[in-house]
């Protein structure tokens, strides 16, 4: 018996045309897919090849462009009623924010050179101290993150706890932007660090601990004013130095570090902020603030040692050892050395942070004390404390023959 079969009609069933017609379009998109790698491999060695031609000219328009937007620490310090111990309560709620909102790293050292250009140029009341870091933090990831990334006022406004309208931001910006002449190319300390550590082999850990350490000196004011290009590269020969990689000696430029540079930031690493300890002590920053506690830790052991009184040599000990036997016939006992009390846990120097008597009037004698607030603007609490027209707030020079 004969069976014939009968064409299948149901849609269910590829045929062998639909079969062959799916293998040349993935052929297609494999061949398409090969092409767009290669074209970016030979896009990437020509731009290496750029990046190499051009290199010294890219790092001269850096340090120029850096030299004009330093921000002016003498400006700073005139100012009537914001201080330098105000200033890491509002950093610490700017990297919370940096943190929170998923930017990159070189948008937070953007916000603090544009913080601190603006602090410099016109008078800052503290009750708006809080508002321009807000609008600081805008405008740098307006500049140069992801559009994506780039918070909202609303945003920025529920983070304030609703202290600010929404015109006020608005306002506020648009000042910011004109005090600073619109002038927001600011090589960032993250920027010279990509320079550095482009001729070398990838190593996730020292570039952490170099933001890291470029992070706590952005706390302080003594490096306000320094070039984000020296504190890069002594950034870098710390992070090196504590996690035991050896030096690029073959990059003339990374090695050209300040030594005075290198003494002051070694000496504000035993006690960063909590908020930035706790920002680099997670895995995908390789946990890097813990590593530094460790360090810290194990330099002030050493220092402990050394602090005890240096001892003769052996040859010299055995010879006042034998002369006392001679003399007193009696064995002699040894005595445990003394050890100098340590000073600020074999630290050097103090660190530069608030203290309750700064906090609670130190700084303004005469004026009324408050409590300390997690961030300068928890203060504004009084409904009067209201941005009265900031595009009209006088520049800084005015206010310098007051004092």
């Amino acid at each position: 018996m004969v069976y014939y079969q009968q064409p299948c009609d149901s849609y269910f069933v590829e045929s062998h045309d639909d079969r062959e017609t799916r293998y040349r379009q993935q052929m297609r998109e494999r061949e398409s897919h090969t092409k767009r790698q290669m074209q970016l491999a030979i896009a990437d060695d020509l731009s290496q090849q750029a990046s190499y031609e051009y290199r010294s000219q890219i790092i001269k328009h850096m340090e120029m462009m850096e030299s004009i937007t330093l921000p002016d620490v003498a400006a700073i310090d005139i100012q009537t009623e914001i201080q330098w111990f105000m200033r890491p309560y509002l950093l610490d709620f700017l990297t919370e924010a940096h943190s929170a909102f998923g930017l990159l790293p070189e948008t937070l050292f953007l916000t603090i050179n544009v913080l601190d250009r603006y602090c410099s140029r016109r008078v800052v009341y503290k009750k708006h101290y809080q508002l321009v870091g807000c609008c600081a933090l805008l405008i740098a990831s307006k500049y140069g993150d992801r559009k994506d990334r780039v918070p909202t006022i609303n945003e920025l406004k529920a983070m304030c706890c609703g202290l600010y309208e929404d015109e006020m931001f608005t306002q506020m910006e648009w000042h910011v932007l004109v005090t600073v002449d619109w002038l927001i190319g600011h090589p960032t300390i993250d920027s010279f660090l990509q320079l550095a550590l482009e001729r070398v082999p990838y190593d996730p850990e020292v570039e952490h601990m170099a933001c890291y350490v470029s992070e706590i000196a952005m706390f302080h004011k003594e490096f306000v004013s320094k070039r984000p290009s020296d504190i890069a590269r002594t950034s870098l020969t710390v992070a090196r130095y504590i996690l035991g990689r050896p030096q690029a000696p073959n990059d003339e430029w990374a090695s050209k570090y300040d030594h005075q540079t290198l003494l002051g930031l070694s000496q504000q690493l035993h006690q960063p902020s909590g908020v930035l300890s706790r920002k680099y002590s997670s895995a995908h920053l390789s946990k890097v603030s813990i590593i530094v506690e460790s360090f810290m830790a194990r330099q002030a052991s050493i220092s402990r040692c050394y602090a005890a009184p240096l001892t003769p040599p052996a040859e010299a000990r055995l010879e006042d050892h034998k002369e006392q036997l001679l003399q007193d016939r009696l064995p002699a006992t040894p005595t445990k050395p003394n050890f100098l009390p340590s000073i600020n846990n074999g630290c050097l120097t103090p660190p530069i942070t608030p203290t309750n008597q700064d906090y609670y009037g130190g700084h303004n004698a005469g004026t009324e004390s408050f409590h300390r607030p997690l961030t300068p603007a928890s203060i504004i609490s009084h409904p009067s404390n209201q941005l009265h027209g900031p595009c009209s707030l006088p520049p800084i020079s005015q206010i310098a023959p007051m004092f």
